[in-house]
């Protein structure tokens, strides 16, 4: 995931592990794996009652087009609390149709 955000994504593009690592502990975190290789992610910031940020989405670039992303995003926004969410805010520049 580092390497990924680190060097592939637009948005966070030297960002530090220990900043991933951060980020990670503080948010509600998702994955998608074949086999046991991770394939995508995505992370939450939110209050648990009313507001979520959906931010550091990804499909790593060899399994985009199968409809992962759209999937990813249907589960994040059905997990728990944040089916009650009433704000959601993409922190996205270029995939705000998922």
């Amino acid at each position: 995931m580092h390497d990924y955000l680190s060097s592939e994504s637009y948005w966070a593009k030297g960002r530090s592990i220990d900043v991933v690592r951060k980020s990670i502990e503080h948010s509600v975190c998702f994955g998608v794996y074949k086999a046991e290789k991770q394939v995508g992610f995505g992370r939450v910031v939110t209050d648990y009652a009313t507001f979520a940020c959906l931010c550091d989405v990804f499909i790593m670039d060899a399994y985009r087009g199968l409809g992962l992303g759209k999937w990813l995003i249907e589960c994040v926004a059905g997990f728990g609390t944040m089916s009650n969410m009433k704000i959601w805010i993409p922190a996205t520049e270029d995939a705000h149709e998922l």
